[in-house]
This record gives structure tokens, sequence and C-alpha cells, in this order.
């Protein structure tokens, strides 16, 4: 049996043999295995990764990480990135603990259901893993600030949702600038790792502004939600499903008219799941339960803790290669699937140069005289954006904001003033805007990068508008 020491000896002589220098380290053996990856060199390296002790303690002392979603990847990748060296950590999540998800969000305990799960799960961490410091945020992620997203120097995306990973794609790719080549800045570029599950499937994504695809390049991934004809709900329903979708969908309207359903009152729930209940012995049909009604109403999909954990890990894994360049990163989304043994494969996925998310940013001309209000209105009938209730901002100033009331009453002068002289009377300039568009006949929030350009000023009346309005 090989003694600690004997265990040592054999690693440095190991290292010796190598044809890669190490830099020296003074840490522990619980940095070790980072030590490995950020104190030597080696061929798989990033262009512009430097082994050196710095590297280490900037890593665990100064990159700032942001965690999207505290559910069972959420929970998974909190854990990850604390073990992997990154000491600071935030958290974000809008949910409470429910019963349900204890069999699969590791880091909650009974005595926790009720309890927001941000909270909950930064303080668990925190306990087992000594010298990290994990600030959560219990709020809908479109409660932040775009200036707070921008504090972190990567955004990991541990989600169940299109339109969550929509928005915070869309707020990460709202800090890319381009030079007058159309050429990313770099020291803008606000990379995003992203993950996924679904049962025993799973991905793994890697997202840098700019460079790879964005999330909205590549939508078409996400096939849309099943839905259930209304006839079949109201007259012919055959499964527990369709039962569930006309208490939601028929029966609630008729009894509460003018009070909407939400989906994360247990009282509601309770509601629909009696009444799907009833329509089911009306017509036979058994399987309508508690959870089956949740996971229905709110399009929950089956978690399997396993898949969480390997997703996880990939996750994690490209977070360190981004941060550090101790390796070259996945290129760029890796899709698992362990329903019969196990196959990973990775696709190397083609950024859409005209992406109104990710792109320059779509152009508008305008004239020198079109006041703000114009501006927004003109937003609402673009044929690539129909965004109405939207909010602008240029180079960080509110010129209009629709919420809070008090910055609607703060900002609302600048409705009548023009736009040319609200950006400083430039040429033109990025301007950002938040409003809501509807998708697949629902409403969605986002955010839009514009380059405007003024007619007439500098010469640059006769540029070619790229379908701007």
């Amino acid at each position: 049996m090989h003694t600690d020491s004997d265990i040592l000896e054999l690693e440095d002589a190991a290292q010796t043999c190598t044809d890669v220098p190490m830099v020296e380290s003074t840490a522990n053996s619980r940095t070790r295995d980072l030590d490995r990856l950020l104190l030597r060199s080696g061929h798989l390296v990033g262009p512009n990764f430097e082994p050196s002790v710095e590297l280490r303690d900037y890593l665990q002392e100064y990159a700032r990480v942001l965690v999207v979603g505290a559910g069972g990847l959420g929970c998974e990748l909190l854990k990850d990135l604390a073990l992997s060296g990154f000491k600071n950590l935030d958290v974000i999540d809008m949910d409470r603990i429910e019963v349900t998800n204890l069999n699969r969000q590791f880091l909650f305990r009974l005595e926790d259901v009720g309890k927001p799960k941000a909270e909950v799960a930064a303080k668990r961490v925190m306990e087992r893993v000594s010298g990290v410091n994990i600030v959560p945020h219990f709020c809908r992620i479109e409660d932040k600030d775009i200036d707070f997203y921008n504090d972190f120097i990567i955004i990991v995306l541990g989600l169940d949702s299109v339109e969550a990973r929509s928005y915070i794609n869309s707020v990460a790719c709202s800090f890319l600038e381009y030079d007058e080549k159309d050429n990313p800045k770099e020291e803008t570029v606000k990379p995003m790792v992203d993950g996924g599950t679904e049962g025993f499937k799973g991905h793994a994504r890697v997202i840098v502004p700019g460079m790879t695809p964005c999330f909205e390049c590549t939508i078409w991934l996400f096939p849309p939600q099943v839905k259930f004809p209304l006839c079949t709900l109201a007259e012919t329903p055959r499964t527990a499903a369709h039962c569930i979708e006309y208490a939601h969908l028929i029966k609630w309207d008729e009894v509460h008219s003018g009070k909407a359903f939400d989906p994360d009152d247990p009282e509601d729930m309770q509601w629909v799941y009696k009444e799907a209940l009833k329509r089911a012995e009306l017509f036979g049909i058994p399987g309508v339960t508690y959870s089956l009604t949740q996971g229905v109403v709110k399009n929950i999909i089956p978690a399997i803790a396993s898949t969480n954990a390997i997703i996880s890990a990939a996750c994690s894994l490209e977070t360190l290669k981004i941060v550090s360049g101790c390796s070259k990163t996945l290129s760029n989304y890796l899709t698992y699937n362990g329903v019969e043994g196990l196959h990973t494969e990775v696709t190397d996925f083609v950024k859409d140069n005209d992406c109104i998310v990710c792109g320059p940013g779509v152009l508008i001309e305008m004239d020198t005289s079109c006041t703000l209000q114009k501006f927004i209105e003109q937003l609402e009938e673009h044929p690539n954006l129909h965004l109405s209730k939207v909010s602008v901002t240029h180079q960080g100033k509110n010129l209009y904001m629709q919420a809070p009331p008090v910055l609607e009453e703060m900002t609302r002068s600048n409705l009548s003033l023009a736009l040319f002289d609200l950006m400083g009377r430039i040429s033109g300039g990025t301007v950002h805007v938040n409003g809501t568009s509807i998708k697949n006949n629902k409403k969605t929030s986002g955010l839009r990068k514009l380059r405007v350009v003024f007619k007439g000023v500098d010469g640059m009346a006769d540029m070619d508008t790229a379908g701007g309005a």
C-alpha cells in the first residue's frame, strides 16, 4: 500500500518527465488538481494562456460568476463551481422550494420547503466549501438592472425556460460593441455557458457573443410546446392531460372571470387539480394527480439527478476554461443522451451574421427632427422588431423608462425631444431598447440593439439601411 508521501513522490517524478515546465505552486492539497491546470502549460491551452500563481489567485479572489437558476441544474452548478476554485459567486432565482424538488435538488431539505431557493442554496454551499462567498438574489431576472449583469466575468445558465434563456442572452449581447469593420470588441464580450436537461438527455453550450452563435441564432433548436386543440379539450378528452388543460384553460375563466391564473399559487393549482379530477371521472379517464397537474400546467419536464450532474460538470469545466484559458473551449454545442447506453456529440453551429440580438444591430435611419416618441412608435411597426412598451437607453443613460413609475415620470419629458439631440447630436450610435414582443402567441420581454443613423449628417444619407424603419 502506498503512503501519501509515496504518491507525492510519484507525482513529482512524473512531472519531471514532461517537457512542459510547471510554475512553482504554493497551494495545499485542496487546490492540487486546479494547479495542474493553471500552473503549467500544455498543447491544448488557449492562445492567451500564461500559467502562473497570479492566474489562480485571480480566479479565486477576483473573478465573479453569476449562476442563473437554483433548481436541479443550478444546485449542481453552484457546488461544482465552488469546488473548481471560484470563490465569488452570485445566484439568482425567483422560486421557493417545494416538496417535489427534494428528489433531485440536493441542497434542499424538508425543513426548507417554502424558503427561497437562491438563499438556501447559497447557504448550503458556503457551509460545505470554506472560503466561498455566494450572494443570493431572490427575484425575477427582469427585476435586476442591466448594469447588474455587467459586473460578472461570465454568466452560467441553469434554466428550464426558453423565455428566460432568451432574456439573459439578449442582456449579455446588449453589452457587445463592434468596431468600424463590424468586428466585435473583445473587451465588451460577455460569455455565457448554458446547460439544460430533459430526463436522460441534456446539453451544454458555450456562447461567446459576436463569435459563436447566440441563443437567438439557434432558437430553432427548441421545438414548439405541445398544444391541444380546444375542441378536443371541450368535447372529446382522451387523456389525463386533456382534463387538466380543460380545467386550466376553459373552466378557470368560466368560474374566475377576470382573475388571472397564478401557476405559483398553491390554491390556484389545487383548484385546477380538483376540477381536472371531476372531468376525468366524468369521462372515465385515469391518471390525474396533483404532480401531473403541476407538470402539465407549468410545462415541467421530468428531471434526473444524474443527468443534472453530468451536464453541470460539462458547464463548470467550460466556465473554468473560458475564464482561465487553460484549454480550448467547446465548439460549441454538446448533446448528451443516456436513454440507452451513453452517447455524446459536439456540434459546431454557425453564427447568424444578421441576428438581431448578437449582430452589430438592426440599422435604422432617422430624420434629425424625429422625436423620441415617434422613434418608439416606429419600433412597434418595424418588421423585424414589433416591440411595444419600449424603454430606451443610450450609453448607459435612460432616455425613457416604462417602469418603475418614478423613472417613467422623470424621463417622460424626453418623449417630445428629438432623438438626435438626446444622443448628443452625433451622426449615429448604438441604442438599446427593452420592450415586449409576441412570439408564438405569447408575450416575451427582451433587449434589442439598434444602430441609429441620422440622415444628412456627415454624409451618411446614402447608407444602406439594411431593412431599417
